[in-house]
């Protein structure tokens, strides 16, 4: 399969539906039809070589979210170079590792960030980079590339303080977009509006695959704004009709103002990256609007999903779905033996929308494959009786207080269905008595003068006793990731870390 060519959706609809649609940069106003947008990608694979870049060599760039990002990403993948989108939201010393990591040839930035570039790094403004594709002839002949080959490194978002980067392939690019597309009704009519971050999966790859592999349309815009995307979603001019948040995205939609998804287009709104609570989902489904919750991550793409149908979504809220068509899944205990429906374990998951490995680092894929190549997700879940599968916690969230597993995301659940609490993040901390016990962090809704007892009593009444956390810290904010995911690692530093 890896010697398969590598797939290029856009050039295969600028022959079928030239005038199409394509791509639409929503903060300047420009589009492309699918005849136009191939022959821009063609320019721009013509500007990267002008500028120095060879098939294998890393492309990075340091922007927020345009349609000229979706361009270098196709345009460095046709000659075969590297896209490697960088986290804008980082500090210059904390992208300095990365930079010196991926070793890019050429760095493309808005300005967003100023950093230097490494050694044998040429950096040039993204706008530069523009006018000069635009000026240029495109390429005579593209180079044949191979589905097998690294196209896309992108770096992890960080929630255990450690950074390694993923390599994609056009293969696992491709087979993305078959599973997203098969499961959230993908068609050439569709829809997307991109605002998930670039230099993550959803916004790269999920937001932007699904759509091209089947002739539809990519909005792009900057980031996300509540009010803004709110009178996205509900304008008939763009006809949104699929949109990927975290949760806490979805919740600010729902206090923007003028909020009526009465309005809006969309197929469904689909969720992931963070727990979503069953009752916000059935709260979504109450307004008419199918709120689909999935599995992925930065190493496999879409893994498991949602159906469409509301009362699917009802009797099952909480859970994330089943599989993709490219995708198999087992869930395994400890000894990577299978586990009973009803039993939790960690999924292990296998099919051509699997990552190779990790850009330098061997002894990671090792670490993260079985022998047999099986890729262990480190996220525990069980299936019920239908083959549904819900996400129970991280295996490294887990906890053991009193000889009992505890996961934090089901005491995170309970807490967040308090009417006084808006969020909530709870990890485990050492207890003379019991090994462990859960520590809650806890923002409250603005007015609702939470106390620890309350929050006990709450827990008490819906959680196993050894469940129910020993401590209740009462937050400003929970710190978080640029894609939303909270960062527990830091919540641990600020409960075990002395101070004088």
């Amino acid at each position: 399969m890896d010697d398969w060519i590598a797939p290029d959706p856009v050039a295969l609809h600028a022959l079928g539906r030239p005038e199409k649609r394509a791509l639409a940069d929503l903060a300047s106003g420009r589009e492309w039809t699918y005849g136009a947008l191939d022959r821009a990608i063609d320019k721009a694979s013509a500007a990267l070589a002008e500028l120095g870049l060879a098939p294998g060599e890393r492309l990075a760039v340091l922007a927020r979210n345009s349609a000229d990002l979706v361009i270098a990403q196709q345009a460095a993948m046709r000659m075969g170079a590297i896209f490697t989108p960088l986290n804008w939201r980082l500090a210059p010393a904390e992208l300095a590792p990365i930079l010196a990591d991926c070793a890019p040839k050429l760095l493309l930035g808005d300005g967003t960030v100023s950093v230097e570039a490494p050694e044998g790094c040429r950096a040039v403004s993204l706008a530069d980079f523009v006018a000069a594709s635009e000026a240029t002839a495109p390429v005579s002949r593209r180079p044949e590339r191979k589905a097998g080959d690294p196209c896309v490194i992108l770096y992890t978002s960080g929630t255990s303080g450690v950074s390694k980067g993923v390599i994609l392939t056009p293969r696992t690019l491709f087979f993305t977009g078959v599973n997203f597309g098969v499961l959230g009704g993908v068609s050439h009519s569709s829809v997307f509006l991109c605002e998930s971050p670039m230099f993550h999966v959803i916004g790269l790859v999920t937001s932007i695959w699904p759509p091209f592999l089947q002739g539809g349309t990519v909005l792009v815009s900057p980031g996300f704004d509540p009010a803004a995307t709110n009178r996205r979603l509900a304008d008939p001019a763009l006809g949104i009709t699929h949109y990927f948040c975290v949760p806490q995205m979805a919740e600010a939609l729902r206090h923007a103002e003028d909020f009526r998804p009465d309005r809006w287009s969309l197929t469904a709104l689909f969720t992931g990256g963070a727990p979503n609570p069953p009752a916000n989902i059935r709260w979504w489904i109450d307004q008419g609007v199918a709120m689909v919750d999935g599995f992925g991550m930065t190493e496999a793409g879409t893994i498991l999903g949602m159906p469409l149908e509301p009362d699917l979504i009802a009797t099952h809220a909480g859970g994330v779905g089943f599989a993709g068509p490219a995708t198999a899944v087992r869930i395994v205990d400890l000894h990577d033996r299978d586990v009973p429906d009803g039993t939790a374990g960690e999924i292990l998951v296998k099919g051509p929308n699997v990552t190779p490995g990790y850009w330098n680092r061997p002894e990671e894929r090792a670490r993260a494959f079985t022998e047999d190549g099986w890729l262990r997700t480190g996220d525990i879940a069980r299936r019920d009786a239908d083959g549904y599968i819900a996400i129970v916690d991280r295996r490294k969230d887990m906890f053991i207080s009193g000889g009992e597993n505890v996961y934090p995301v089901e005491i995170e659940a309970v807490l967040v269905e308090h009417p006084g609490v808006m969020e909530v993040a709870v990890i485990g901390v050492p207890d003379a008595r019991w090994g462990e016990v859960g520590c809650a962090f806890v923002v409250p809704k603005p007015g609702a003068g939470l106390t620890e007892e309350e929050l006990a009593r709450h827990c008490e009444a819906r959680l196993a006793r050894y469940k129910v956390p020993k401590v209740f810290r009462i937050e400003d904010q929970l710190p978080r990731t640029g894609t939303g995911k909270v960062q527990k690692h830091r919540l641990r530093e600020a409960v075990l870390t002395p101070t004088d």
